[in-house]
């Protein structure tokens, strides 16, 4: 049997989110003890020598000012720092569709987007009707979504896919309806870029969902789906951890406090 090529994998931050509460992280977050965690934003590359998948887009300025986030860094330039044109980038996945995840469609002219059909069905459904479920998304995103899809530019996907040997979606909702994970193998073993299936380490370790949530049940089941998938729970990379800048070398001394390699063990605290 051929030994799969293992991809090179990286985690960009591009924004960050600071003087935030233990509430704002937490579902059960009302004791004073708890400490509330900055949430870093990141978009994610996996590549090898035959295929390049970029992991989420983003958000641009208008987004940041809206929302009052700090925008470091355009996700399109932070993936140039690879290296990488995001405007002749191939394949992009959508983890789900939330203003953080699927901003800046329009940098990658010309990608197809692979994203869970349950996800483009909650986006654009009697849910949007309810203003707390629709807050995560940005209109205008969901929008261009369709536009790409009339465009006959997004691959839908039914819970478990495989895009490459070495590289295969799973459906774990809960966070938001369609949200998937992205199982990768590297040359450390089998990592998973969980997204928004679990936003902190503390999440996932300690059993407590983050509050913005679709289904707090699904969310729960979610943990043990990130687990079965990775070979460790090192192996689990959270959507939005500031420790994932400490645990992970950048790839080149000059990147440090913007890219890290997610291929390599990361070190102890």
């Amino acid at each position: 049997m051929t030994a799969i090529e293992p991809f090179e994998l990286f985690a960009i931050r591009y924004a960050r989110h600071s003087g935030r509460r233990g509430a704002d992280n937490f579902i059960d977050g009302t004791d004073l003890h708890d400490q509330g965690s900055d949430l870093f934003y990141y978009v994610w590359v996996a590549r090898r020598s035959d295929r390049c998948f970029v992991i989420d887009t983003g958000f641009g300025p208008e987004a940041a000012a809206a929302r009052g986030r700090s925008l470091e860094i355009r996700p399109a330039e932070g993936i140039a720092l690879l290296g990488i044109d995001a405007a002749r980038v191939d394949e992009v996945i959508l983890t789900h569709l939330h203003y953080d995840h699927a901003g800046t469609l329009g940098d990658f002219g010309s990608a197809r987007f692979h994203l869970q059909a349950d996800e483009a069905r909650y986006a654009t459904g009697p849910c949007m009707c309810h203003a707390s479920l629709r807050h995560p998304f940005d209109v205008e995103d969901v929008v261009g979504f369709v536009r790409l899809n009339y465009a006959g530019r997004i691959c839908f996907h039914d819970h478990v896919s495989q895009l490459a040997d070495g590289l295969t979606l799973h459906r774990t909702g809960g966070h938001s309806d369609g949200l998937q994970v992205a199982r990768v193998w590297t040359r450390r073993g089998w990592v998973v870029i969980a997204s928004d299936a679990t936003h902190l380490y503390a999440n996932y370790r300690n059993n407590r969902p983050f509050p913005a949530v679709y289904h707090v049940g699904d969310l729960l089941d979610g943990y043990a789906t990130l687990r079965r998938l990775a070979d460790s729970d090192d192996h689990i990379i959270p959507g939005h951890d500031p420790l994932v800048m400490d645990l992970y070398p950048p790839p080149a001394a000059h990147l440090a406090g913007r890219v890290v390699r997610l291929d390599v063990a990361p070190r102890e605290l």
